[in-house]
């Protein structure tokens, strides 16, 4: 063979190779990359109609028979339904996303169904806009979901979490004026509610309710959320939480509502209000540890009807009264214990028709009275007698700092170590 033959055809080898190489690192760069077919199927919905052709609709159909993990890509501005979307449902998980500036799914035209129903597992959503439901925005009834970077408005409720769904995360999602934001149908294990924002909500911004007690489930964590202008910013009943380190403003009735047991409150601020701050009603051993209220019209705390309550370390500033213990279960009595008032508007501490233990409380600079204890005439005729228990408190006499100024009926057990007086 020539020369110059050999010489062409090494360079062509070399080229050759080249050529392979190149192909190599971008078939694994391609790889890489998120949504390519070898990582899983994506799907682009790039029609705001309720059905056909690149709609919503076909999509869910698309990734209910796939084989492996998808993604749903929003690419439009606006979906208008017009009937109920099917169950959003894939067997290898699903995350549905919308492109920037995100995508709103306007659900007025649907009766009292859910705008986007949950019903298989590991499925997430983000960065949509759902409004105008008659009935949820999302209907939860899965394992393994993730909602984040959501709106959802004037919903009759936002997210409705099943009773059997759990390992849900709501994350820095808002909700605006639902009738209840997130309502919870039982105690949801390995769920958290963070960092949200809650407003304007009817009934309420989150309602965790059921008929029977759950104290033994793992709580659901709810925590670094705000809730503003709220009718009842969380109302919590017989499904266990731990509300931490939320900042609640300007309820119409009450920040917390707690019925039944499971509940604990603990490190929230909660600022003005119309009503109250923490109200536990018919509740059993929940605890109120370590929270700031003021500015609240009327009783920062309040306790009635309950057994085993520990109200600890709290600290109300200015508000209308401070704690009230009313009508609980002598046998069970709540305990309060460390905790500050400062300048109530009426009385620090009201106890009506109780026997709570108030150890080591202080309350100061009062309007009215520090401390007020006083019979319940019940309808029929009957007086439940109020006697509780004094230790070591300190009760500051109207506008003064100091430890006098008291009214105590005359079977309550005082320590010696109390400075109170009759007035």
């Amino acid at each position: 063979m020539p020369t110059s033959r050999r010489y062409v055809l090494a360079i062509s080898v070399v080229v050759l190779l080249a050529i392979v190489a190149v192909a190599g690192y971008w078939y694994q760069a391609r790889r890489a990359l998120p949504g390519q077919s070898s990582t899983g199927m994506t799907v682009n919905v790039t029609s705001g109609a309720d059905r056909g052709p690149g709609s919503m609709r076909e999509a869910l159909f698309l990734v209910a028979a796939a084989n492996e993990r998808a993604t749903i890509s929003l690419q439009v501005p606006r979906i208008a339904l017009e009937t109920a979307l099917p169950p959003i449902v894939s067997a290898h998980g699903l995350r549905i996303v919308a492109q920037a500036p995100g995508t709103q799914i306007d659900a007025r035209a649907l009766k009292s169904v859910a705008a986007l129903d949950v019903a298989g597992s590991n499925i997430s959503i983000e960065g949509l806009a759902i409004r105008n439901c008659s009935g949820a925005g999302i209907l939860l009834r899965a394992v393994h979901f993730n909602l984040e970077s959501t709106t959802i408005e004037a919903c009759d409720v936002g997210v409705d979490v099943a009773e059997n769904a759990s390992d849900v995360l709501l994350e820095r999602n808002r909700f605006v004026g639902n009738r209840i934001g997130v309502r919870f149908a039982g105690a949801a294990a390995n769920t958290s509610v963070v960092k949200n924002e809650f407003s304007g909500s009817k009934d309420a911004g989150l309602w965790a309710v059921r008929s029977a007690s759950e104290e033994r489930s793992a709580a659901i964590n709810v925590r670094e959320n705000r809730f503003t202008d709220d009718r009842t910013g969380m109302v919590v009943g017989n499904i266990p939480l731990l509300i931490e380190r939320n900042e609640m403003n300007n309820a119409r009735e009450a920040a917390v509502h707690l019925v039944g047991a499971g509940a604990v409150v603990r490190g929230n601020r909660i600022n003005g209000g119309a009503s109250m701050g923490v109200v536990a009603e018919n509740a059993h051993a929940a605890i109120i540890d370590d929270n700031e209220m003021a500015g609240l019209t009327a009783y920062g705390i309040m306790v009635r009807g309950s057994s085993n309550t520990l109200v600890r370390n709290n600290r109300l500033q200015t508000c209308g009264y401070g704690m009230a213990f009313v009508l609980n279960d002598a046998k069970s009595p709540s305990t309060a214990v460390e905790n500050t008032v400062i300048e109530p508007k009426f009385n620090g501490i009201d106890v009506i028709g109780d026997s709570p233990i108030l150890r080591r409380n202080h309350v100061l600079r009062p309007h009215a009275l520090a401390l007020k204890v006083q019979d319940f005439q019940q309808p029929g005729g009957q007086t439940v007698v109020a006697k509780p228990f004094l230790d070591n408190n300190a009760f500051g006499a109207p506008g003064s700092a100091g430890p006098t100024g008291a009214t105590i009926a005359s079977d309550t057990q005082v320590r010696t170590a109390d400075v109170v007086s009759s007035r």
